[in-house]
């Protein structure tokens, strides 16, 4: 599924603060972008236990129970962690990779808040979430009556939030110092094959591996820390980044005219690196739009064209794909680019950013 609106983290705890208290509420999104996190941090601001089922490992008597005789009647006695008597928080993660069977199960408990004789103490609050089918994860069409019965939103990913998280929960200093450079590699899009992709998450994990070293940590041992969590071509970068952290050619020295792009061979990886987080840095500083371009902006610009001509100079491969469109359609602002090609001709063979 896919929502015409997407919410940030800040907007979905509004949402759950107002509409779950009244109604069960469904979070859909991608792996790895802190849903769990979420659901767990609202619980705890409302002051209610967080119960975590997880629907992929679930069998339907794991909900309804099994049946004993009381009284010379059958009753469905559902399981302890379900069958509570203060009211609580139940999180139904991954609720639409459950079996049909399964979904069935949670019929009565997300429309009635009951299961058989049992009823959820009054106070208490359902949430689901789950990935989206173009995520590559295992999901199942969830059936229409079963969406019917709750409240859904779409979470995204918001950059500028999860850094004011980061910095206030121990991220080390290397993630954000790189993503700080590279915003636009906090999250991508889940790969078709088998292979580790960047997201909150995996960031998070990556900041785990580091805390776990000293300082004296290689960079040989980075780029094995950050190949087992992120995207190849993030990990690459990110031990390009690390490599280059403590040498003379950091991105802002480069713009001030206080050092160059590096020439050496062995350097390739760190002026990949430079070129792309340049790149990046274009796209930050100027405007898509030609008319709110300021006198600030002009002198970036005319830096940034000079810049690309040193760049051309030792690699026109990595200047070309400064400033291509990729893809995906994503490029630098077009005013710029015109400039580009009327100032550095050699640059204007059409190539596919990489």
């Amino acid at each position: 599924m896919n929502l015409a609106v997407q919410v940030t983290q800040n907007q979905l705890m509004d949402v759950l603060l107002n509409v779950a208290v009244a109604r069960p509420v469904f979070i859909w999104g991608a792996p790895g972008i802190g849903k769990s996190s979420l659901v767990e941090a609202f619980a705890e601001q409302v002051g209610l236990p967080c119960v975590s089922l997880l629907g992929s490992q679930l069998a339907p008597e794991d909900i309804i129970g099994v049946p004993q005789i009381v009284d010379g009647k059958s009753r469905f006695c559902p399981p302890a962690q379900i069958a509570r008597e203060e009211p609580y928080c139940l999180f139904l993660d991954e609720l639409n990779a459950c079996s049909q069977e399964v979904q069935k199960a949670f019929y009565s408990l997300i429309h009635e808040r009951r299961i058989g004789d049992y009823h959820l103490p009054e106070g208490s609050i359902v949430i689901g979430a789950g990935n989206r089918a173009q995520d590559s994860a295992i999901v199942k069409p969830m059936s229409s009556a079963l969406i019917n019965r709750m409240f859904h939103v779409q979470l995204l990913v918001s950059y500028e939030q999860w850094m004011n998280w980061a910095y206030s929960n121990g991220i080390h200093s290397y993630v954000l110092q790189f993503l700080e450079v590279r915003p636009d590699y906090l999250w991508s899009q889940p790969p078709k094959s088998e292979e580790p992709f960047s997201t909150p998450r995996s960031w998070h994990m990556l900041s785990d591996a580091l805390n776990e070293f000293d300082e004296n940590l290689t960079t040989e041992m980075v780029g094995v820390l950050a190949y087992g969590c992120l995207t190849p071509q993030h990990a690459a970068q990110f031990r390009a980044f690390h490599k280059n952290i403590q040498g003379k050619y950091q991105l802002n020295r480069i713009l001030e005219g206080e050092a160059s792009f590096p020439t050496a061979p062995e350097d390739r990886d760190v002026l990949y690196f430079l070129a792309d987080s340049f790149r990046s840095q274009i796209k930050k500083e100027l405007p898509a739009d030609k008319v709110s371009v300021g006198e600030q902006h002009k002198r970036f610009a005319h830096r940034a064209k000079a810049l690309l001509k040193e760049l051309s100079s030792i690699s026109l491969e990595m200047a070309q794909m400064v400033v291509a469109r990729h893809e995906d359609g994503d490029g630098l602002p077009d005013w710029f680019v015109v400039e580009v090609i009327r100032d550095l001709p050699r640059l204007a063979m059409d190539r596919k950013g990489k």
